[in-house]
């Protein structure tokens, strides 16, 4: 099943993607469900009645008439993992970077969270704007201490995540929440893909374009922390909720490490794909001077 949020006729709704339409669930289901982690927080119910729901739609919307927006539009918590692909170690060296033994967490600010094709803004403060392809794994059930062996049952599904980087900032602290954390530099979906849609996600090819340009192909196989490793590493520490949002760390090919470097520029496309997941796509704009 793919689950997504959007926005239809002045409001967001959960809905489920079949074909090239949507079936409305915040209205059809019993519970109402009006965000995507009230739906997730019903469990296998809540996923099976969405089933029945899109095997026998009363209704549906064309895909084209709504806007798509973030899976789960303001996650509770959007942490991604540092350092965490073999061949993005690799292209690296230079750097003189340790192997991590551990997860190397950071923190996104949930205000960078954008749509699958909404535009990422190049900051003003800063020209060094970069890309990182990455499966992100969103969390369905409310869980602690959670055991690697039973990670995937709390996994709710899948999304393709750019990683948007402004490195300078990354750089100018112990940690890489300011780089990681800018307004757009969260897009994320196009829709949660369900265990089902995915099968194994360690298996899973991951590429970027750059104007068409091949950037970034490699595989989730090259993570050094596998998915239920991460989430059962994160459980330890903080409780995780329906909807956070873990971002699960990229591989070779991201423009700060090209000689020369190839930082985004406004009128750039950037367009990422991950096998059984789906495709996300962005146009690069120059941030518009307003504060609002």
């Amino acid at each position: 099943m793919k689950l997504m949020s959007v926005e239809h006729d002045g409001r967001s709704i959960v809905c489920a993607c079949v074909g090239d339409a949507i079936v409305n669930l915040s209205d059809t289901l019993p519970s109402r469900p009006q965000s995507m982690p009230a739906f997730l927080a019903l469990g296998k119910a809540g996923l099976a009645l969405a089933r029945r729901a899109c095997a026998e739609p009363t209704a549906t919307v064309p895909l084209a008439r709504v806007h798509v927006l973030a899976p789960v539009p303001r996650p509770g918590k959007f942490l991604g993992v540092g350092g965490n692909f073999e061949s993005h170690l690799q292209e690296a060296a230079h750097l003189n970077l340790p192997r991590p033994t551990r997860p190397i967490w950071f923190n996104k600010q949930t205000t960078c969270v954008i749509g699958p094709y909404d535009p990422i803004h190049r900051p003003w403060v800063s020209e060094q704007l970069d890309y990182e392809a990455e499966l992100g794994i969103v969390i369905g059930r409310r869980c602690r201490r959670v055991r690697i062996e039973d990670a995937h049952a709390v996994i709710a599904g899948y999304v393709v995540c750019n990683d948007v980087s402004v490195r300078d900032w990354q750089l100018r602290s112990p940690t890489a929440t300011l780089g990681k954390s800018f307004d757009t530099h969260g897009p994320f979906g196009p829709w949660i893909a369900t265990a089902e849609e995915v099968g194994d996600p360690q298996a899973l090819r991951i590429r970027t374009w750059v104007n068409g340009e091949l950037r970034q192909d490699g595989s989730t196989a090259e993570m050094i922390f596998s998915c239920a490793e991460l989430v059962s590493d994160l459980s330890q520490v903080c409780t995780l909720e329906p909807g956070d949002v873990l971002a699960t760390g990229s591989p070779r090919g991201c423009g700060g490490l090209r000689n020369p470097p190839a930082w985004l520029k406004a009128g750039d496309v950037v367009r990422m794909e991950i096998e059984r997941v789906g495709v996300i796509e962005n146009p690069v704009i120059d941030e518009p001077r307003d504060d609002t």
